[in-house]
């Protein structure tokens, strides 16, 4: 199966933002238009794109969701969302919306019974958020530390017919020192795994296309915005 860049588009009030190790109040905005931003991800060659609702994920009111629906009105390529997705409700209106591919995360952990029912009806449209810190899961938009473990929790939603996982070491998370490919690894023996949090070079995305063939993916935020690289060197990296 071909390596996917995923470039990240994490949506607060509307804004293309992102947050340092997924702390609220560490907020850098890098733009006022995500549909502008979408459009140049597709030009650069972007197959896919990470679209994450930060409202939803901290249980704020959101406008986000209008905002899924423009940049899928507007771009051609398939993209993944997540962020307070809750029940099945939640689910479907993502889907309705323009996503092809759904993110469950802390509903993982909450309530697993939702998971097993949309894996059921939706299959490879739903995908898990495993995040970690010090190897434990975090919940609700990173806010809570769970007593599972992270390949625990692959397990258990692999068992409920989930056959993609998207795997974040917080710790790393907008720190741009690579991303946790040995904690990867665990997950990648049970199913599928997108590697994400704390890319920092073109080293980086080169050794997670290197990392094993159930690491395909790989979400690449901060040094997109920061120009670390551009999204045309990590596709040939």
């Amino acid at each position: 199966m071909a390596f996917t860049i995923y470039p990240a588009i994490d949506l607060r009030r509307g804004k293309v933002v992102r947050l340092t190790q997924g702390k609220a109040d560490a907020e850098t905005v890098y733009g006022d238009d995500p549909v502008e931003t979408a459009a140049a991800f597709q030009a650069q060659g972007a197959r896919w794109l990470h679209v994450v609702n930060l409202d939803g994920a901290f249980g704020e009111a959101t406008e986000n969701l209008s905002v899924l629906k423009a940049i899928a009105d507007d771009v051609g390529i398939p993209i993944q969302f997540g962020g307070g997705l809750r029940s099945m409700s939640d689910v479907d209106m993502a889907l309705s919306l323009g996503a092809s591919r759904v993110i469950l995360g802390t509903a993982a952990v909450r309530n697993p019974q939702l998971v097993r029912d949309a894996a059921a009806r939706l299959a490879g449209s739903v995908v898990v958020g495993i995040d970690a810190r010090d190897g434990k899961v975090a919940v609700e938009g990173w806010t809570e530390t769970s007593d599972m473990a992270a390949p625990e929790l692959a397990r258990r939603m692999f068992d409920a017919g989930v056959s993609r996982f998207i795997y974040t070491d917080i710790a790393r998370d907008g720190m741009e020192v690579g991303p946790d490919l040995e904690g990867a690894k665990p997950l990648a023996a049970i199913a599928w795994v997108i590697a994400s949090g704390g890319v920092g070079k073109l080293e980086h995305v080169s050794a997670a296309k290197k990392a094993g063939e159930q690491i395909d993916g790989l979400i690449i935020g901060k040094a997109l915005y920061e120009h670390r690289f551009t999204l045309r060197d990590a596709l040939l990296a």
